[in-house]
């Protein structure tokens, strides 16, 4: 059978991030949720997603094929449903469909003609950019039972302080000295070639993905995740960082989700809860307003290659767009739409050329190619939001 993700109904609330990536490949917990749906099937999948992505995440379609709504997290229940559904038969949840059987080249539009099965266990959802964050921790549990299962972790250092050392689990390769990890609160996950460093404190659940490092002295209060090649220090409560991306000096990061390609300033802080305790409210692209989250914490959401100078306050509820460039002092707006560049007094657009000399340089610094796909999807981002912008 041939396993196709596509990126379903919610696509849109998960903007910016997946301006740049589909749905299938947003980071939360330690793995992507292409990869933990791979690590379920034992199998590779492809996506449907939007046509300007196309190209870089591309389809391939064979006879049979399951297509997967990847704004669900697999866990072993559902993928035996979505491993034996037949022709002609849809699995739903509530009212979303988590997966359904086509033919090749048949459209599905509607699944009226379907037979409907409903999934009745517990499966999580990403339904919007805030759940990336508050539902890290179920997700980390998730992976780390699903990655650590009938495997040995490499032994803890002896200069390690641990509490519950047998919910820490270390890959290969992973550096760690005279660092306090406590995993009586969720499983700590150190990846391969990953690094913490002397005085790091960290509190699980926790995820450290393969080659990212914790810089000296690194307070971390999970859930978080670090994804692979990225660089922390400073304070993190309960974020995710998708990878290659740096938040490497002294600062605070709480509620917030970083996307690819960003690096926070050194002294950079972000705001995570109102002075006065309301609920936060967080920039919505569909609506082109503020929405409510039900969320009394709620921090910084920063697309791809968007980049801050030292000492950047970010106010509570904040959303960066892709490859925006923000400096200076005093609060920016809540909203910095994509390829943006200034700060509180005001921004200006930020030019694709200066932004791709930056990228280029960036990407080229973790031995990555800022390919021509990679330069005709942001020439796409720059257009499609060309609106938020005041040229």
């Amino acid at each position: 059978m041939n396993y196709i993700l596509f990126d379903g109904p919610y696509r849109n609330n998960l903007l910016p991030f997946t301006y740049t990536r589909p749905v299938a490949d947003i980071r939360v917990g330690i793995l992507t949720i292409r990869q933990k749906w791979e690590s379920y099937l034992e199998y590779t999948t492809t996506t449907v997603t939007e046509d300007y992505l196309a190209e870089k995440f591309p389809m391939v379609e064979m006879e049979e094929n399951i297509m997967i709504n990847a704004s669900f997290l697999p866990n072993m229940e559902v993928v035996e449903f979505v491993k034996n559904l037949n022709y002609n038969q849809a699995l739903f949840k509530g009212e979303d469909v988590i997966a359904f059987y086509a033919k090749e080249g048949e459209e599905v539009n509607d699944f009226s003609t379907f037979e409907a099965i409903e999934f009745e266990g517990d499966i999580l959802a990403i339904e919007h950019t805030w759940d990336i964050f508050s539902k890290n921790g179920e997700a980390i549990a998730e992976d780390f039972s699903l990655i650590t299962k009938d495997r040995q972790s490499q032994p803890i250092p002896a200069t390690i302080n641990t509490i519950n050392p047998e919910n820490i689990f270390i890959e290969k390769g992973a550096t760690l000295n005279f660092a306090t990890l406590n995993a009586n609160s969720g499983p700590i996950y150190i990846g391969r070639d990953a690094e913490i460093m002397e005085g790091s404190i960290v509190r699980g659940p926790f995820a450290l993905c393969n080659n990212a490092t914790l810089k000296l002295g690194s307070k971390i209060y999970g859930p978080t995740t670090v994804g692979p090649y990225s660089k922390v220090g400073g304070e993190v409560n309960n974020s995710v960082i998708f990878g290659s991306s740096n938040k490497g000096h002294d600062g605070f990061l709480g509620n917030s989700v970083l996307g690819e390609w960003c690096n926070l300033g050194a002294d950079t802080n972000n705001s995570n809860l109102k002075n006065n305790y309301a609920e936060v409210r967080l920039w919505d692209y569909q609506t082109e307003g503020f929405a409510k989250t039900g969320l009394q914490f709620c921090g910084l959401m920063m697309g791809d290659h968007s980049k801050c100078g030292i000492n950047t306050m970010f106010n509570t509820g904040t959303v960066v767009g892709v490859s925006a460039n923000i400096f200076g002092s005093g609060f920016p707006r809540n909203f910095v739409p994509s390829f943006s560049w200034g700060g509180s007094k005001g921004f200006v657009t930020y030019k694709t050329n200066k932004a791709f000399e930056v990228a280029e340089v960036v990407m080229a610094r973790r031995n990555e190619e800022f390919t021509e796909k990679d330069k005709s999807i942001l020439e796409y981002v720059f257009e499609e939001t060309k609106q938020y912008r005041r040229e």
